[in-house]
């Protein structure tokens, strides 16, 4: 119980004032002249005064509120490494049994730190926040944090807290761990095809003195340089950007005897190829109704550098007008075929005879070329099924079909097996209907001795759209000149830019259409697992987290020729993924998360906090075995450590759940003291 008197005035403060002072100016003339009944008249003109202050006597019911200590369990990969989990586990179990026998506390664990694909390094403070975020401050009893000490959120001092109570860490793992990683000081995001881009690394060694390792780079799996570092050396590596698109390039340091992890040995850094132009040749041969749609086509694309010659007079064509009255320019054959062919990432030839323009000895040059890496694509009308045909020279060893003749028919083309599966035709729009939503072709090439499966196909079957490798390099054969009727919109037209524009891509490697490829890619907070393929079914694939978890997936079959899984992208870092034949690679979330970049546990990170509150930071495995101190409620404390013990300070908090009034002056009671003071001042006076 707890008593009390409260006053509920029956007058303006103000008139009590004045009463009041008239009373006290009356009690000190009286007391000065010394009248009788001096005292008497005082009290009873101060019970007037009372009454008017209306006191009242009150008795409150209070329950006492239990005070609230908040335990915060670090779940952040780093957990993972060494014994930490098992202790983390048994430093959970006997510090809540210890806490519950402690009474008129109340208990909260929260989790924290677990690996999202988004938080960058592990945030307790924000989490021990949340949980004590309905809870008075007067009623904390302080925060218990089991972690590994590595914690990125730490506040800046005790008062960022928002409560005055101890914060103590118990820290897992041993003072002597060991750990060397790779840490990326300066990487680009992007690079031009065919130059060098400089990748800047530094080897960090924690728990080690003196410490080298060996350390190799590596673009796309293939090693490119390998070194001797020793700890704390910064280095830098040129690494040639070989090809559009993603250019993965992995730093790996040798490991070190009793390391604690792998996990951070390893730095991907994707750096972006990006031509800095494409360099096409495009040779055409007599002038057609199709010919400037390759044109309008490459000249569209500003990062197309395109070489355009159409062969209108050929050497033996002699009509006697004079050379200074020419328009045209004499075709450099020598400086293009044989110079200069290997800076050109594409050939076209656009219906393209034999005209006793390029020796055949430039043939045997532009063979070379595609074996070596280069690209060709035929566009072939009824040149390619003549006696002058390409195919008649030294170019038959690359091209992946033999002209026999030519077909006038109309047909709509067709995407065939092999087609819906590929990336150059797959989903191509219009191609879902029959028949397919785009204008007819009116003539084909027939061929035979066809070395691949076509992706498309025309008349009767036969094949449209070839795409071969030979070599190092790949060629593409278009069966038909007709392409030009789709970008004419000729009965609605056709998907001419896509599809010329992929075939374009393939022929120069774009590497978003291999055929058989394995891809990985962030969507949201999921990872996305792709695996391209013209098989029919493909194996699982072991997808491994950076903190090393690995998980098999079952893919499943999207659209043709692709296969598809996803799995959370819940941790930061480098992910893998890999079917036994191929292999790829993602980095997730910055170059070097905090979580891996420090990884060796410590009480340094968390001991200026915890004592600037009275609390400790302290490690609490020894030998492999949890030993955790005794815990003692404190009432009052300026310290909340001892050699063997931690204190909670325990709060007298309460709530009111009752309340008894009895005024002074009301009924009887008030009655009785007034009239008994004006009796006792009367009867004095009568005397």
């Amino acid at each position: 119980m707890h008593y009390g008197i409260v006053f509920a005035p029956l007058v303006p403060t103000l008139v009590l004032w004045v009463a009041l002072g008239a009373v006290l100016l009356i009690a000190a003339l009286l007391l000065i002249g010394r009248r009788r009944g001096a005292l008497l008249r005082i009290a009873a003109l101060a019970l007037l005064v009372l009454a008017l202050a209306n006191p009242s006597f009150t008795r409150e019911q209070r329950e006492p509120l239990s005070s609230v200590a908040a335990v915060v369990i670090d779940n952040s990969p780093s957990q993972n490494f060494g014994t930490r989990r098992q202790e983390t586990t048994a430093a959970r179990e006997a510090l809540l049994e210890r806490l519950q026998q402690i009474k008129g506390l109340e208990v909260r664990v929260v989790e924290a730190g677990r690996a999202d694909g988004e938080t960058d390094g592990t945030q307790l403070f924000g989490a021990l926040a949340s949980a004590l975020a309905d809870v008075p401050t007067d009623r904390v009893a302080g925060a218990f944090l089991i972690s590994d000490g590595r914690v990125h959120d730490v506040p800046a001092n005790a008062a960022a807290l928002g409560f005055q109570a101890p914060v103590h860490a118990l820290i897992t793992g041993s003072k002597d761990e060991r750990d060397r990683r790779i840490a990326i000081t300066a990487a680009p995001r992007f690079g031009i095809v065919g130059q060098f881009q400089t990748v800047t690394f530094r080897l960090d060694d924690q728990g080690i003195s003196g410490g080298r390792a060996r350390v190799a780079v590596r673009r796309d799996g293939e090693t490119v340089a390998e070194r001797t570092m020793a700890s704390g050396e910064i280095a830098s590596v040129k690494i040639e950007i070989k090809h559009a698109g993603a250019n993965i390039v992995e730093i790996e340091a040798s490991p070190v005897e009793n390391e604690l992890t792998l996990v951070n040995n390893r730095a991907v850094i994707a750096i972006d190829g990006v031509r800095d132009k494409l360099r096409v040749l495009l040779v055409s041969g007599e002038p057609h109704s199709g010919e400037r749609t390759w044109r309008n086509l490459l000249k569209s694309d500003a990062s197309v550098d395109l070489v355009h010659f159409t062969i209108l007079r050929p050497p033996e064509k002699q009509d006697g007008t004079p050379i200074n009255e020419l328009s045209l320019i004499a075709f450099p054959t020598r400086e293009l075929f044989q110079q200069k062919i290997n800076e050109f990432q594409l050939i076209i030839f656009d219906r393209y005879a034999r005209q006793g323009v390029l020796p055949i000895a430039y043939f045997d040059n532009i063979a070379r070329y595609v074996k070596n890496g280069g690209a060709v694509l035929v566009s072939a009308g009824p040149d390619y099924a003549s006696i002058t045909s390409i195919w008649r020279t030294p170019l038959d060893t690359v091209l992946p079909a033999e002209p026999v003749g030519v077909t006038e028919k109309p047909f709509h083309a067709h995407l065939s097996d092999s087609g819906k599966r590929h990336p150059v035709t797959r989903g191509l729009e219009g191609s879902a209907s029959e028949p397919p939503r785009w204008s007819r072709f009116f003539r084909t090439v027939d061929t035979r001795n066809v070395a691949v499966p076509p992706v498309m196909t025309g008349a009767d079957g036969k094949p449209l759209l070839l795409l071969s490798r030979y070599g190092e390099g790949r060629v593409a054969l278009l069966l038909s000149d007709h392409i030009w009727l789709w970008a004419r919109g000729f009965e609605g037209g056709g998907p001419h830019l896509d599809l010329l524009r992929r075939m374009s891509h393939w022929l120069m490697k774009q590497p978003d259409l291999e055929e058989e490829a394995l891809k990985l890619s962030v969507q949201g907070r999921d990872l996305m697992v792709l695996r391209q393929t013209m098989a029919d079914s493909v194996k699982p694939v072991t997808v491994t987290s950076p903190s090393g978890i690995r998980r098999e997936l079952t893919l499943s079959a999207g659209d043709p020729g692709a296969w598809r899984a996803t799995v959370p992208a819940d941790e930061l870092g480098l992910w893998q993924a890999s079917d036994g034949n191929l292999k790829a690679l993602i980095n997730v979330g910055p170059l070097n998360p905090k979580e891996f970049s420090e990884v060796t546990s410590t009480t340094e990170v968390l001991k200026p906090l915890s004592e600037a509150t009275g609390g400790a930071a302290r490690r609490i495995a020894s030998a492999g075995q949890v030993e955790l101190p005794r815990i003692v409620p404190v009432h009052s404390a300026g310290s909340f450590r001892g050699d063997n013990w931690l204190g909670v300070r325990m709060r007298d908090a309460s709530v009111v759940t009752g309340v008894g009034v009895l005024p002074v002056f009301a009924g009887l009671i008030g009655l009785l003291l007034l009239l008994g003071g004006l009796a006792a001042t009367w009867l004095r006076e009568g005397k």
